[in-house]
């Protein structure tokens, strides 16, 4: 009896060991004992040109923006334009209170035509006076001086005529005109108001000439060059225009340490307003690269992760791998290490597996 019981056990312990042995050889799958293989997205990593670059925020300039300060100073009697008004050169801006120069300039006038009349007076005199010694009737004296006193009275006349050129030339700078064309900003003063030579008025800036002013950063100052290329990104990241880098200054600004670069914008959106902030991509080079997909890495305690399909008897398994990645271009990662050509890298379903589990491309 106790035999019989002995034999049961063992035969037991063997159904028991079928039910739940290893599977054959050939790897984890589907029907196979293992865990099923999960469906995901499976690409090759390729290399391709990847454009290395940078993002900075750029100032719309203007080439041709002039501040407009007055050259006298004194009270505004009168505005003559708004804000936002097309104006051509030449066009009066701002009068400023005349009264007294003008009152200057009739003064030496008035002294002006008494010296015209002394010198008139003079000519007269010596041309009698020629006639007179002539005849013997006179001296050379007198004639000698008549004259000099025609000399003086032309010089004094000659010395109130720049007088008056110069109160007529003084008395233009009263009235403050548009030295180039252009659309007026905003005016910063109102009549009554008294200005100097150091008030801005206005400002009259022209489109036609606009430049991005982008800083840079002195550690890239070294790769900054005339006709790198710019991009203008609008809100959503996308390029809306191309153009070169123009200039780029020789010296660093001593505050910010940035270096200055322009860009002539001869491609700009219709839209776009002097001393506007734009988002610009500056285009450093193209070279052949590895980019992932955003969504196929993982992070980990600060570290970064992808899943790889690698070979395991008939089938794939995933396998979790340390990945360096740079800036993101697009919906990409720029790879800086951990992967090579050819890998095959999992880019969906990654939340249903885990390292070494079964996968089949779907």
């Amino acid at each position: 009896m106790r035999t019989h019981k002995s034999l049961l056990f063992v035969v037991f312990l063997l159904a028991a060991c079928n039910r739940g042995g290893a599977p054959a050889a050939g790897g984890p799958g589907p029907g196979r004992g293992g865990a099923p293989a999960a469906g995901v997205t499976i690409v090759t990593v390729t290399e391709k040109p990847i454009e290395i670059s940078s993002d900075f925020i750029a100032t719309v300039r203007s080439l041709n923006s002039t501040s407009i300060q007055a050259q006298v100073d004194g009270r505004i009697t009168k505005i003559y334009v708004k804000s936002g008004d097309r104006v051509r050169v030449g066009t009066p801006l701002v009068q400023i209170d005349q009264e007294k120069e003008a009152a200057t300039l009739r003064s030496t006038e008035s002294q002006r035509a008494g010296r015209e009349s002394d010198v008139a007076y003079w000519k007269a005199q010596v041309a009698r006076l020629q006639v007179l010694l002539k005849a013997g009737a006179i001296s050379q004296n007198e004639l000698d001086t008549a004259q000099h006193n025609l000399d003086t009275a032309q010089a004094a006349l000659a010395a109130l005529d720049a007088d008056v050129r110069e109160g007529r030339v003084q008395l233009q700078y009263y009235r403050v005109t548009a030295p180039t064309a252009g659309v007026v900003g905003d005016i910063a003063v109102r009549e009554g108001d008294r200005i100097t030579t150091s008030t801005v008025i206005t400002t009259v800036d022209d489109k036609a000439g606009l430049e991005a002013y982008i800083q840079v950063p002195v550690d890239r100052a070294p790769e900054l060059k005339v006709g790198l290329v710019t991009q203008i990104l609008d809100a959503a990241g996308k390029v809306v225009a191309q153009n070169p880098i123009s200039f780029v200054s020789p010296r660093a600004d001593a505050a910010t340490q940035t270096v200055l670069a322009k860009s002539l914008l001869r491609n700009a959106p219709a839209d776009i307003k002097l001393q506007q902030f734009l988002k610009i991509r500056v285009i450093w080079r193209s070279a052949p690269g590895l980019t992932i997909p955003i969504t196929a890495v993982t992070r980990v305690n600060g570290q970064y992760f992808c899943f790889i399909a690698e070979p395991a008897g008939d089938g794939l398994v995933a396998k979790q791998h340390p990945v360096q990645v740079g800036e993101v271009q697009g919906n990409n990662y720029l790879v800086l290490g951990g992967l090579k050509p050819g890998d095959k890298l999992i880019v969906s379903g990654i939340q249903k597996i885990g390292d070494g589990a079964p996968v089949r491309p779907e």
